[in-house]
């Protein structure tokens, strides 16, 4: 997943591989292994292209060791990781302990509404996996239209639809001039 991550931010920033490889010192077959996820950069390497892309080094670390099934290719999943965003947290209250069953988790975050009951409960809290690769019905956190929902996330005919498990919640259709950001997978 970071080569295909390093690949679309270099393309979006109009970038060359060429232009990236002398950017970085880094040599172009190189480069283009990590892009063809044959390699996975060194952390120094990474921190070489996220400062040649003017990005922040962890967002797209979170990327590093996920892999993308044929179908996240297909529906271009990698267009909806935030790369250059962080969370904003207005209001911290504590710090909890993190299970090491979740031992992947970014951060934990309270269950806004019901729309997961029975499964979850608003209120409850759950642990985030940050740009972590959602499957087909896969439990996560996204932002859309400037708010934040728990739900699964669904592949559907091109689209991505999240889905509340209270089934008197409507299912909430991804189109393409909606703001829309996977934040990360729920890990229960």
């Amino acid at each position: 997943m970071i080569g295909n991550m390093i690949q679309k931010i270099r393309k979006e920033k109009g970038i060359t591989k060429t232009k990236l490889s002398s950017l970085t010192d880094i040599n172009i077959g190189h480069l283009t292994h990590i892009e063809k996820g044959e390699r996975n950069p060194s952390h120094k390497t990474l921190k070489s292209i996220c400062s040649s892309l003017n990005i922040p080094y962890q967002e797209l670390f979170y990327t590093y060791d996920k892999k993308l099934t044929d179908e996240q290719l297909e529906y271009n999943y990698t267009d909806y990781i935030s790369y250059n965003r962080v969370p904003l947290i207005e209001n911290l209250e504590n710090f909890i302990e993190c299970p090491a069953e979740f031992s992947n988790a970014s951060f934990a975050y309270k269950v806004p509404s019901k729309d997961m009951e029975p499964l979850l409960k608003e209120g409850n809290t759950v642990f985030v996996e940050q740009n972590a690769a959602l499957e087909h019905k896969d439990i996560g956190l996204f932002y859309y239209n400037d708010s934040f929902y728990v739900r699964r996330l669904l592949y559907r005919r091109g689209k991505f639809i999240l889905r509340a498990d209270n089934k008197e919640v409507d299912d909430i259709t991804v189109n393409s001039n909606d703001t829309f950001y996977i934040v990360g997978k729920i890990y229960l």
